[in-house]
């Protein structure tokens, strides 16, 4: 099968599942936004549980891709200022253009719930976000133990939700309204004392 289209099809999906939701993504949707004859999606992917699994897989890939550009970036944040001005440009890229791939990799976490072969293929993004804010923390100087990581993991994916819902009340309420500010006093939570 010709890749370049199957890739087209894949992020068609990423597109509907970000804008229509798990009840949205058809195959019929997915060649409309692909821009594709009728039945192409089909082609590629048979059934919905095939559809769902190239779109977990795409965005594994794109996870990946991310993680890897992150890494050759260089040395890492150099300090808790820059660490939290780092954090803080990844919720902003949350909010803008990586918007549809959140929504698309949330939606894909909610169908995991009923289907364990979906949350097995989604496990390696979420457990590598301990690791990568583990990695952070320490190239910025600060402690690392599993109980910091996993409290700065948890804030982070938390603020998630309430970005992409982008409700002013909650935002405020939350910190979210002010993302330097939040990623600032969210540091300070985890390492009283020694954050920005």
């Amino acid at each position: 099968m010709n890749q370049d289209r199957r890739d087209r099809l894949r992020d068609a999906a990423i597109g509907v599942l970000a804008e229509s939701g798990g009840r949205g993504l058809t195959h019929r949707a997915v060649d409309a936004a692909a821009a594709v004859p009728a039945g192409t999606a089909k082609n590629y992917f048979p059934t919905r549980d095939a559809l769902l699994r190239a779109v977990a897989e795409r965005c594994l890939e794109q996870y990946l891709a991310m993680a890897a550009a992150l890494a050759g970036a260089g040395p890492g944040p150099a300090g808790a200022r820059e660490l939290a001005a780092l954090l803080a440009g990844m919720l902003r890229d949350v909010a803008g253009p990586g918007r549809p791939r959140v929504l698309a990799y949330l939606e894909l976490q909610t169908e995991a719930a009923r289907r364990p072969w979906l949350a097995d293929l989604l496990d390696p993004i979420g457990a590598a976000d301990f690791a990568a804010y583990a990695h952070l923390l320490r190239s910025a100087g600060l402690p690392a133990g599993p109980e910091r990581v996993r409290a700065l993991t948890l804030a982070l994916h938390g603020a998630l939700l309430h970005l992409l819902a982008g409700a002013p009340g909650t935002l405020a309420a939350a910190g979210l309204d002010d993302l330097e500010a939040f990623t600032r006093g969210l540091l300070a939570a985890v390492h009283p004392g020694e954050a920005p």
